[in-house]
């Protein structure tokens, strides 16, 4: 590859977003980065991080250049890092093979870093430039952005309804509203989020089993709200111990006692489960993103305490009715159309007669 026009930041640093992408799913709690290195107007090595533990995204460049890389030019779509946590710092292994220019889309949100590394290498006279598609080089990393600025996990609720938002009949039957190709995409979100969080309900009336179910891909952290702990003991999703139940005080020590016996890790608050205390203890455990899938009550109490920052609404051509039947979204709701939570940058995918409508809440007046 001979980039030769004014756009080569722009042309690399998209290939460097496509490494990235290719993380997706295993890097958690660390952010998705691609590295490409340039010498002379030729691509001369590439590199990704894989999953979280393993060599970033610009060691792995390093590795597949060897010594061709002194003078070259790196593209990276995020600040390296300056400090020691599970792997060395970045910034100095690329002092170390000499490299001349790095060119990086934004700086690291991650206090531990946050232009530390840029400092570092212009202390020892690197030429660092940053800003190269900056907007989507948050995009591509908005949990991890999310997580580091709001100090809370990037939440993301997921539903799938009738046209007239009925997520079951008045008998429970849910089963299934969305095709299967709308099912088997719902199911693809869950490897692209650390965590999926349902009601005791949900397991009570589907017994579902949150996995992610694809070959070579790690199952999120199943979160599951149960104030009384209803939950029964043989329930999927209590499985192995990847699972997190969050309870209060209320529910009866017997049951506690048997979940901790089981493995299962146990988060005991007062009297009822408050959203955003959870959040602050989920961001204490690093988690970064949470998907989150119902039932309606939960997804009420998310949308009430303006803990959203993604929707994922699926919807069938079928109507079904009832006063009694459930609704897609619960909770107090809003009180007047202002208050509603509106959506921008929407998106529409189709899946057969189903339609997918993504968006992201409004950052303005009363909304998130």
């Amino acid at each position: 590859m001979r980039p030769q026009s004014a756009s080569q930041d722009e042309v690399m640093m998209r290939e460097a977003f496509r490494l990235a992408r290719k993380g997706k799913g295993c890097t958690s709690p660390n952010p998705l980065v691609g590295a490409v290195a340039v010498k002379g107007g030729v691509v001369v090595a590439r590199g990704y991080h894989t999953r979280s533990g393993a060599p970033h995204a610009e060691i792995e460049a390093l590795r597949a250049g060897g010594d061709n890389l002194r003078g070259s030019t790196l593209y990276v779509n995020l600040e390296p890092c300056s400090h020691h946590g599970k792997t060395p710092p970045c910034a100095d292994a690329l002092l170390k093979a000499g490299i001349r220019h790095v060119v990086c889309a934004t700086s690291d949100p991650n206090p531990k870093v946050h232009g530390e590394g840029i400092r570092r290498l212009r202390r020892h006279g690197v030429r660092v430039t940053v800003g190269a598609l900056a907007s989507e080089a948050r995009r591509l990393n908005e949990a991890f952005f999310a997580f580091h600025e709001q100090k809370r996990p990037f939440v993301t609720i997921k539903f799938a309804a009738s046209l007239d938002g009925k997520i079951a009949t008045k008998t429970g039957d849910s089963k299934w509203i969305t095709g299967e190709k709308a099912r088997a995409y719902a199911r693809r979100l869950r490897g692209e989020s650390q965590a999926v969080l349902v009601g005791v309900g949900t397991v009570l009336a589907d017994d579902p089993h949150l996995g992610v179910r694809e070959k070579g891909k790690k199952d999120p952290l199943r979160i599951i709200l149960d104030s009384r702990l209803r939950i029964p003991q043989g329930a999927r999703v209590l499985r192995d111990g990847n699972v997190l139940v969050v309870t209060t005080r209320r529910a009866s020590a017997v049951k506690k006692r048997m979940l901790v016996k089981k493995g299962i890790e146990l988060v005991e608050m007062e009297n009822g489960i408050d959203v955003r205390a959870l959040m602050r203890e989920l961001y204490k455990r690093e988690i970064i993103s949470v998907l989150v899938e119902g039932g309606g009550s939960v997804l009420g109490s998310f949308l009430d305490a303006r803990c959203v920052d993604k929707v994922y609404a699926f919807h069938a051509p079928l109507l079904i009715g009832g006063e009694s039947a459930k609704s897609a979204v619960e909770g107090r709701g809003a009180s007047s159309i202002r208050q509603a939570l509106r959506l921008t940058r929407v998106k529409r995918t189709t899946f057969g007669d189903n339609t997918l409508i993504t968006g992201y809440p409004k950052k303005d007046g009363n909304l998130v």
